[in-house]
């Protein structure tokens, strides 16, 4: 019997659109700065249709740019759409090549959409006896199934592909005959193609109306069968609705020919190929798209099995040695063990290497107390040793962890640092963490090891979450069996030693291996350091002030049904908005959420002060709500059974400035700006009678930065000469003498300072200052006419970024701006403000770790029992014993204030 012709049909932009944005947080940028997303993820749906289903034809259909006829017909179709983003402009043309260098037709039609192309071409090849399939996730394809034509949704990591008969699409879309489709489209409309349908008319109404009248036109000559508004809303709408339907039906019949031979999957150009994959970095991934051609399949590298030692047992460790073989084939993978070296020879094999990577494996990182079960090193490609947790095997780790010759590479090294002191190994000098360098390098992308292994090896690692399981069937992993432990641990190792090679360098490359050596990695143990030190709660002072801080909130409850008139939840956005905006009628024009709700966020009430005592008082209730729940209540329950302390974790690795952030818990949120915030911090206590809690803070340190950088004369001469910086620029821009400035000036000039380091705009001063627009605006040019060099600086600052797609801080540390020459002017705004801020606040970032690092090795050094506690943006916390506080605070101010040379003197306070 022949095999019947397969033809698949793909809707390109469809499918380039959601390759992008798979990667959205995540985008793959190769080393020339090119987010190669949209090819990637492209070319790999492209690919997996190839093997998996195995066309005999094949194209890929294209939209043309400039209007349809259906722009023709309804002047707003697709008017609400945002303009297509820089990344997939400029991989379209890569894309191309890599479809001409597989001689895959391109198909388009000018005044047509790629729908239309589809639709025409798919009937054709039915009528020459075709297994057509739609490759598109546009439920709009649905109309044109039948028993030849299918839809092809590709698939994801949350969803399989599914593939669309008749049978599906009437399930789909709940309608009696595939027909029905552009009736339930043209009902519902398209917010996405601004496509208008018929006011008052969603999913369910669309399936009932097709239930009940079988089609649009059969609907409209009958409503008056419809009951309520809804039959005066679809009265006055009866031309939308065929306009509609007109414009969710495919064409089939555009002028554009089917033919069969040109689009037969033949013989690729594997030189072209070639020459595109290495100019976008893609390494093994020609492998894959080799075994496509009819050049033979290229097979992954394995490891010959070798009983070499294999009787000898006496003297060697229980381990094995794992090939980690470029295939995504994880069954076949965790057989490949073999009993190996012994000790020695391990030890002269990371010798010669003189680095090694290395994995520990625990149940809970979190939990101080926790022993490793087991460990892998690695210190050649593709190899690794598994060794589980005995006194000989520590013993052996120890010697290795200890000789500072030696490079030691891991992931999350700061955690597995806790569980490496259980076992007696402290003194880990020379290390490399794998996601902080990625991070210097990268700092808005991910930094998971599956992702950095996907994205630089083109390999994907065992998915743990899914080996181990979720919810009640979850496993610890002193469950998984042994070949998963060693499988696990060994891959991870190897995969670590891996990109090690490759960011160390990139930081080379980029001059940021200095800051990656001496200041990430030493601050790295400083940060646990102070994680395993934690901090004491006054869990006594917190339960009173939970009482206090209830007995407040209701209070104000109280005082905001007074002021409403009436009782309902506070709690509430939507009886909130409502009675705001409906009863009370606050303002006029309001803010609404995408699901039509009144927007009440913080940031709305918040230009709302002052039109009414009621928007003062929730803004009240919300923060005593937030205060109470998210730390008064809730910080005892993280005390430790073990310690009595609360112990925080610090991410270096998180925020794209360089700054620290903290969780479970976050304490550097704890809001400061009202009493009962100041409040909560008396609840951090020391850990005896002769300690005390000590807090050292940087003044102004971002101002300090701004001087320094835009070498204004009048900001530099204040700082040199301990003026006042807010009085300063409020006798400047205000244009009174410096005596005559009053609380308020000050506090307007202050706002002004911080403001400008933001790229604040003269609607956002008005707003943060209560002034006009017109008059924030003059403040602004009064600032910038008096502190000539800060705008220079600034501008300055956005020019270098539009030219290096990048800003630099103090001490060399990057923030790539990518939407900086984005044609998206809210984009290209947003990352304008970035390229003027993040320079100084990364600035900031960088002197507070070298102060931490500094300070920590002198309180090391007189062996001082005090010790560091918390990092709170620019300030320290310390544990300072009592007797120990004259030499604690000379070394603090000391280390913080000559931790780094500026053109005006650091200050603490």
């Amino acid at each position: 019997m022949t095999q019947k012709k397969k033809l698949f049909l793909l809707d390109a932009y469809a499918l380039i659109y959601r390759s992008y944005f798979a990667f959205i947080k995540n985008p793959r940028i190769n080393s020339k700065g090119v987010d190669t997303s949209a090819i990637f993820g492209f070319t790999n749906t492209l690919l997996e249709v190839l093997r998996k289903e195995k066309p005999t034809h094949i194209a890929v259909c294209f939209d043309r740019r400039g209007p349809t006829f259906r722009h023709k017909e309804y002047k707003e179709y697709k008017a609400h759409r945002e303009p297509t983003p820089d990344g997939i402009i400029s991989a379209k043309p890569y894309i191309d090549r890599l479809l001409d260098s597989m001689k895959i037709p391109r198909l388009y039609l000018d005044g047509y959409e790629a729908d239309d192309v589809i639709g025409t071409i798919a009937k054709k090849a039915e009528k020459k006896d075709f297994q057509v399939y739609m490759m598109t996730s546009d439920k709009d394809f649905a109309q044109l199934v039948s028993e030849n034509i299918f839809m092809y949704r590709p698939g994801n990591k949350w969803s399989s592909t599914e593939t669309w008969g008749i049978k599906e699409v009437l399930e789909k879309f709940q309608i009696q005959k595939v027909s029905q489709v552009i009736d339930f489209l043209g009902m519902m409309g398209d917010a996405v193609d601004n496509i208008p349908g018929l006011p008052g008319v969603g999913k369910k109404t669309a399936q009932k109306f097709i239930a009940q009248y079988g089609s649009m036109e059969s609907l409209l000559a009958n409503t008056h069968e419809i009951k309520g508004k809804l039959r005066e809303k679809v009265e006055e709408a009866k031309e939308q609705g065929i306009l509609s339907k007109k414009l969710a039906t495919i064409d089939i019949h555009v002028p554009v020919e089917f033919d069969e031979e040109s689009l037969i999957l033949s013989e690729f150009n594997i030189d072209a190929i070639k020459e595109l994959f290495e100019e976008l970095e893609f390494k093994t991934i020609l492998q894959r798209i080799l075994s496509f051609s009819s050049v033979p399949e290229i097979t992954s590298k394995t490891t010959e099995v070798s009983d070499e030692n294999e009787k000898e047992t006496e003297g060697q460790l229980d381990m094995f040695s794992v090939s980690v073989n470029k295939t995504n084939n994880k069954e076949e993978s965790d057989k490949k063990y073999v009993l190996s070296k012994n000790k020695d020879e391990i030890l002269k094999e990371i010798n010669n290497s003189a680095v090694f990577s290395f994995q520990t494996l625990s149940n809970n990182l979190r939990d101080f107390n926790q022993k490793i079960i087991s460990f892998s090193i690695s210190s050649q490609k593709d190899k690794s040793y598994y060794f589980e947790n005995n006194e000989e095997n520590i013993k052996f780790l120890k010697r290795l962890f200890e000789n500072p010759e030696i490079k030691k590479v891991g992931f999350n090294i700061k955690e597995q640092i806790k569980s490496l002191r259980i076992h007696g190994i402290n003194d880990i000098v020379n290390i490399f963490d794998v996601s902080i360098a990625h991070y210097l390098l990268q700092a808005d992308m991910r930094h998971d090891l599956d992702v950095l292994s996907e994205n630089y090896l083109d390999y994907s690692c065992l998915d743990i979450q899914t080996t181990l399981g979720k919810g009640k069937n979850k496993r610890s992993f002193s469950e998984l069996s042994e070949d998963k432990k060693k499988f696990y641990t060994c891959e991870l190792a190897d995969v670590q030693l891996q990109l090690s090679e490759i960011f160390e360098k990139q930081l080379t490359e980029l001059n940021l291996i200095e800051l990656f050596y001496k200041i990430e990695m030493p601050l790295l143990k400083v940060l646990s350091e102070m994680e395993l030190e934690g901090i004491n709660l006054d869990v006594e002072m917190l339960n009173n002030f939970s009482a206090e801080l209830t007995t407040d909130i209701k209070n104000l409850e109280q005082d905001i049904f007074r002021l409403s008139g009436e009782e309902f939840n506070v709690s509430s956005p939507k009886q909130m908005g409502e009675i705001l905006f409906d009863k009370m009628k606050i303002v006029e024009k309001v803010k609404k959420t995408k699901s039509g709700q009144y927007s009440t966020s913080e940031e709305t009430l918040s230009k709302l002060k002052g039109k009414h005592q009621i928007i003062d008082l929730i803004l009240e209730y919300r923060g005593l709500q937030k205060l109470l729940s998210t730390y008064v209540n809730a910080l005892p329950q993280l005390i430790d059974e073990n310690t009595g302390k609360i112990h925080t974790t610090f991410n270096q690795s998180v925020a794209s400035t360089g700054r620290l952030s903290s969780v479970n818990p976050n304490l550097q949120n704890i809001p400061i700006r009202t009493e009962k915030g100041r409040k909560m911090r008396e609840a951090f206590i020391p850990r005896s009678s002769d300690f005390e809690i000590f807090a050292a803070d940087y003044s102004q340190i971002e101002l300090r930065i701004m001087a320094s950088l835009s070498k204004d004369e009048d900001m530099l001469k204040a700082f040199n000469n301990r003026v006042d910086i807010h009085t300063a620029t409020a006798a400047k821009v205000f244009k009174v003498e410096v005596k005559d400035v009053d609380r308020e000036m000050r506090s307007k000039a202050k706002s002004v300072n911080f403001g400008i380091i933001y790229g604040i705009s003269a609607f956002g001063l008005s707003q943060n200052i209560g002034v006009s627009r017109k008059e924030a605006k003059e403040i602004i040019d009064n600032y910038f006419e008096k502190f000539p060099k800060v705008k220079e600086y600034m501008d300055w600052s956005i020019d270098q970024a539009r030219e290096k797609e990048y800003v630099e801080t103090i001490l060399g540390r990057r923030r790539y701006l990518k939407d900086i020459n984005s044609r998206n002017g809210m984009m290209r705004a947003f990352a304008e403000r970035n390229s003027i801020n993040a320079p100084i606040q990364g600035s900031a970032a960088d002197i507070i770790k070298k102060a931490m690092i500094d300070v920590q090795e002198e309180m090391e050094k007189y062996n001082l029992e005090s010790r560091m506690l918390l990092q709170v943006h620019d300030e320290l916390v310390f544990d300072m014993k009592k007797s120990e506080r004259d030499i604690l605070m000379k070394i603090v101010k000391e280390k913080m204030e000559q931790t780094i040379t500026l053109n005006v003197p650091l200050l603490v306070d």
